[in-house]
C-alpha cells in the first residue's frame, strides 16, 4: 500500500501513523527523518539540505523532492509506505507523481485527517510534556492526577513554546494556504480518504483501518 497521510498540525498524524504502519507493515517516511538521515550520514543530498537548514532557509521543492525519491528506492518500500509531511504543495504532488511513473509506482491512497481550527488549538495550548520522561498531558482531555506533576516519574509539567494560541493559528493558516489545496487535488484522482478526527484517538485509528480495508 501506498499512501499520503494528511492533516492539519495537531489533528494526530503522527499518532494514526502508527497505527497505520504496524496495521499494513510499511515504512513511515517524514521529511524531517529523511533529512536528519542524510545529514547524518554526509550524503550529496544531505549536504545541500544542511547548506539551506544552517541558513535558517526551508529546503526548496526540488531538493526535497530528490531526498524523497531517493528514501523510496530504499528496500523497505517495496511493499509500500506511508508518507507524512509531504508533499506540502501541489509542485510537490507533482513531482511525486512523476517520480513514482517513472518507478513503474503509483498512489493508492491520500488519508485526510479533519478537525476543526477552533479544537486544533485547544488541543495545542491545553498540552502538557514532562520535562524528564516526555509524558504528555492535556489540560482538558487528560489532565494528571496532580496538577503540574506527572503521573509517571513526578517531574515538572511544562507547556512548550510553540504550543502557545499564536504560534499554532500560525502553522495552521500556513497548512490551509500551502496545503489544504491538495485535498481538491487529490480527491479529482479519487484516492482521498476523508476521516473526521475530532472522535476518541482508538475511534480514528479503526475508522482509518476499516476504510483502506474495504476500499
Amino acid at each position: 500500500m501506498r499512501a499520503i497521510l494528511l492533516g492539519p498540525p495537531g489533528a494526530g498524524k503522527g499518532t494514526q501513523a502508527d497505527t497505520i504502519v504496524k496495521e499494513f507493515s510499511i515504512p513511515h517516511i517524514s521529511t524531517g527523518d529523511i533529512f536528519r538521515k542524510n545529514i547524518k550520514e554526509g550524503t550529496s543530498l544531505g549536504r545541500k539540505a544542511k547548506e539551506y537548514m544552517d541558513q535558517g532557509l526551508l529546503v526548496p521543492d526540488e531538493l526535497t523532492v530528490e531526498l524523497v525519491k531517493d528514501r523510496l528506492l530504499e528496500d523497505d518500500c517495496k511493499n509500500g509506505f506511508l508518507l507524512d509531511g509531504f508533499p506540502r504543495t501541489i509542485f510537490q504532488a507533482d513531482a511525486l507523481e512523476a517520480a513514482l511513473t517513472g518507478m513503474g509506482q503509483k498512489l493508492d491512497y491520500v488519508i485526510n485527517i479533519e478537525v476543526r481550527k477552533e479544537l486544533l488549538i485547544e488541543r495545542a495550548v491545553g498540552r502538557r510534556v514532562c520535562k524528564d520522561c516526555g509524558q504528555t498531558y492535556h489540560m482538558s482531555f487528560n489532565k494528571p492526577e496532580k496538577e503540574g506533576i506527572c503521573d509517571n516519574c513526578g517531574g515538572e509539567l511544562l507547556q512548550r513554546k510553540d504550543d502557545t494560541e499564536e504560534t499554532v493559528t500560525k502553522r495552521i493558516n500556513v497548512y490551509q494556504e500551502q496545503t489544504e489545496p491538495l485535498i481538491e487535488y487529490y480527491t479529482s484522482k479519487g484516492i482521498i480518504v476523508n476521516i473526521d478526527g475530532e472522535k476518541p484517538i482508538a475511534e480514528v485509528g479503526k475508522n482509518i483501518v476499516a476504510k483502506l480495508r474495504n476500499k
